[in-house]
């Protein structure tokens, strides 16, 4: 089974950019200059997009996040309370996500002292400010389809525009240049990328390319974005 085959369908072209134009100017980071959060932070907000796995088996998942990783992608898994947030780091992980806003895992000293990065879920605008409040650096607007798509997203950047924001739920490898143009600075995908039927045939070379051409979807409006920034304000 190829990736132009999955359940039938072949996949979306990828994103347009406008021709002729001049090739975006892209800031210099210093990476040694980051934090370990830091630093993970902006790798999250260069690639666009955040692969969560979930996996029967262990070895399963390791096979499958090595090939979302060959295609570009970071790969999370999820935190639910303080054990699972120790554990991971115990295990060397320097960034946990959750679905809602886990106020140990805030108070943990790691996420503290700026060595591993969290990105807690919230829903609403309260939430959303309340989880910013407490210091995380990025928050994930959960569950977005369900809450209006792009267009939450879109509306949440008016009263926020300073809070990085991950879109996460029943996002769409099609649909990823579309969250990142309204104001996300990543996009979480789960089933999209561990296609269900490629994860029960150990196919990890669809894995592979799922994450490629999402990694290209987002790379292509991230450079337009960035075209356009400094365009205008440079």
């Amino acid at each position: 089974m190829e990736i132009g085959s999955l359940k039938g369908k072949a996949l979306p072209p990828p994103c347009l950019l406008p021709q002729n134009t001049a090739p975006p100017l892209r800031p210099r980071i210093n990476f040694s200059q980051l934090s370990h959060a830091d630093h993970t932070l902006t790798r999250i907000q260069t690639s666009g997009i955040i692969a969560c796995l979930r996996a029967n088996t262990a070895e399963l998942a390791m096979e499958a996040a090595r090939a979302a990783l060959s295609g570009g992608i970071t790969v999370v898994g999820t935190v639910l309370n303080i054990e699972d947030a120790r554990k991971a780091v115990g295990a060397g992980a320097k960034f946990l996500m959750s679905p809602a806003i886990v106020k140990d895992v805030i108070d943990m000293d790691g996420f503290q002292n700026g060595e591993v990065l969290y990105i807690p879920g919230a829903m609403t605008p309260t939430e959303i400010l309340s989880a910013h409040d407490s210091g995380a650096k990025i928050v994930k607007v959960y569950p977005v389809s369900v809450l209006g798509g792009v267009q939450y997203i879109s509306a949440l950047k008016k009263p926020f525009p300073d809070i990085s924001m991950v879109a996460s739920q029943g996002i769409t490898i099609d649909s990823v240049g579309e969250y990142i143009a309204n104001g996300a600075s990543s996009v979480v995908l789960s089933d999209a990328i561990f296609d269900k039927e490629a994860m029960a045939q150990n196919n990890f070379n669809v894995i592979r390319q799922l994450a490629h051409f999402a990694t290209l979807q987002a790379s292509q409006v991230l450079e337009w974005l960035g075209f356009m920034y400094n365009y205008y304000f440079l």
